[in-house]
């Protein structure tokens, strides 16, 4: 079974005991640590030395950045020690990293920034002021830079028990609910399914049987589309345009369709005078027959422009009774 690699990264004379307890703890929860002391790190004589230890992370899943007082050996290859580039590059390939700092360090860091400027300073925390260039480095990347100071390897090992029990529950939730939403994808495509047999097989049947009828009849579109856009409180059934005038009718709206005009039209309208605003409705003729009786559509067929509400504050409104224009506000009126 695989198991996490993890790569310990820090200086070593001054780190050796850290190191040491670092990988008792990460042998002791079943990963496996990689250490440059214990040959962890193939070498070869290709490139050099110092180059094997960043190809090494490419093979790791976790790096543990250790900065203590001593800067340790420079690179060759960069403008940093070694240790320093190791972290770097983890961080280049996205690795899980988790950098912890000398609390003495750190603190002594506040110092830097403020006299960083100042080339004769001397530091007491540390042998090379780089140490401190770099932490500022880190301290200002956007992600994966998640930093802990500490006195001791217990410090560093109760806080990566933490980290890594709550990354082992995490990956329990999400794997749990990568199931509860491939259920519900699954659900989709068997209703996606299904809406396109019911689409099918009413198409098929809406005009012969008569319990397919009835079930299209009494749940047709336009009965929602005008419940919303008149914000009628309950529930809007009609079969024909006698019974559709009769509920306009008691929400206040007057029928001013004039007997075989609205034949040669593409709608029907009503209004309603309100004490300073018209509303209109208009219906297409689509929605009804030859008979006027309401014509059988689905929710695929439905076109949303078949019922229309509009709502304006005119300065003068049509008299629907005498079909006439009268004034709409008396202030018109000079006397």
């Amino acid at each position: 079974m695989a198991r996490p690699r993890v790569f310990i990264s820090s200086t070593y004379f001054d780190l050796k005991n850290v190191r040491s307890d670092l990988e008792r703890f990460i042998k002791e929860i079943g990963y496996d640590p990689v250490l440059n002391e214990r040959g962890n790190i193939p070498y070869g004589n290709q490139s050099e030395l110092e180059q094997y230890c960043y190809k090494e992370i490419n093979n790791c899943d976790i790096l543990i950045s250790i900065v203590g007082s001593r800067y340790g050996t420079g690179s060759r290859l960069h403008d940093a020690s070694i240790s320093n580039q190791e972290l770097k590059q983890a961080i280049d390939l996205g690795k899980q990293v988790y950098i912890f700092i000398d609390k003495t360090v750190h603190a002594e860091f506040r110092t830097y920034e403020k006299n960083k400027k100042n080339e004769n300073i001397q530091y007491a925390a540390v042998d090379n002021p780089k140490i401190y260039k770099f932490i500022e480095e880190i301290s200002s990347l956007p992600i994966n830079n998640n930093i802990a100071g500490f006195e001791t390897s217990s410090d560093i090992i109760f806080y990566l028990r933490e980290q890594w029990s709550g990354l082992f529950q995490r990956l329990l939730s999400e794997e749990a609910k990568k199931k509860e939403l491939q259920a519900i994808e699954d659900i989709k495509s068997a209703a996606k399914t299904l809406e396109q047999l019911v689409t099918f097989l009413t198409n098929e049947r809406k005009e012969t049987d008569s319990t397919i009828k009835e079930i299209l009849l009494s749940n047709h579109p336009a009965f929602l589309s005008i419940k919303q856009k008149l914000l009628i409180p309950f529930r809007v059934y009609f079969t024909n345009l006698a019974e559709l005038n009769e509920l306009l009718s008691d929400r206040g709206f007057v029928d001013i369709n004039i007997p075989g005009i609205g034949e040669e039209t593409d709608s029907l309208e009503w209004c309603d005078f309100g004490s300073n605003k018209l509303m209109t409705v208009k219906i297409s003729n689509d929605l009804f027959d030859s008979q006027m009786k309401l014509n059988i559509i689905t929710p695929e067929e439905w076109d949303d422009s078949w019922v229309q509400v509009h709502v304006q504050t005119p300065r003068r409104l049509r008299d629907v009774s005498a079909k006439t224009i009268t004034s709409d506000f008396d202030d018109e009126i000079p006397f």
